[in-house]
């Protein structure tokens, strides 16, 4: 058993558990606040997550996410996110086919409440959203269980932990849920929940526990 991530959980449990919490109120909030934690995951590769939700949220705050061209919003994002252009475009397309009404249209999917299959719908439909992001906007609006979003983070701690043996050079759909289902028995063996694990493992090479 992994000692010291149990004393580290202890000490980190209660923070981690608020923070999950906020994550699922979040869902019960507004179409905007929702749809903004969308176009956050889709800045987040290859980008630094404060940086993007610094971004995301000025944009939100101008309503410019919700009402400005791609232009606009590529320059918005040009100063803090990689592929700002991509990207831009990304978020224009997922406004489209989820604005407004982003809760409702995706509660209409038969999936949605199905972590796994929720996630393949998202990564299908979504342009922009690979396993990875597509994990993150489900954990971030509360949508948790039994998924795991395979950042460089994790996957490092993993390693360290001997979860995985080696880090992965890419990550595959198939990899990702080879991965994904080693950090699940990992999360058995510990105890500890693996929303509530890739928290944890996030705030230890981040220093806090963030989104």
């Amino acid at each position: 058993m992994d000692k010291k991530t149990l004393e580290e959980y202890e000490e980190k449990k209660f923070e981690i558990k608020k923070r999950l919490l906020e994550f699922k109120e979040k869902w019960h909030t507004s179409d905007e606040n929702v749809f903004a934690e969308l176009a956050f995951c889709l800045c987040t590769p290859q980008s630094k997550a404060k940086n993007c939700d610094a971004a995301v949220s000025s944009l939100a705050k101008n309503k410019i996410l919700f009402k400005g061209n791609a232009k606009k919003i590529s320059k918005a994002l040009a100063s803090k996110v990689r592929f700002h252009n991509n990207k831009a475009n990304y978020i224009i397309l997922a406004r489209k086919k989820l604005m407004p009404g982003i809760r409702e249209k995706l509660q209409e999917q038969d999936v949605y409440f199905d972590m796994p299959k929720a996630r393949e719908w998202l990564v299908k439909n979504i342009k922009g959203l690979g396993m990875k992001e597509a994990s993150h906007f489900l954990r971030n609006t509360g949508f948790f269980e039994n998924i795991a979003i395979l950042d460089r983070h994790i996957l490092k701690n993993l390693k360290k932990s001997g979860v995985i043996k080696q880090f992965p050079k890419t990550l595959s759909h198939k990899k990702y849920l080879e991965i994904e289902k080693e950090m699940q028995d990992y999360s058995k063996k510990t105890g500890i929940p693996m929303q509530e694990l890739d928290l944890l493992f996030w705030s230890r090479e981040t220093g806090e526990i963030f989104r």
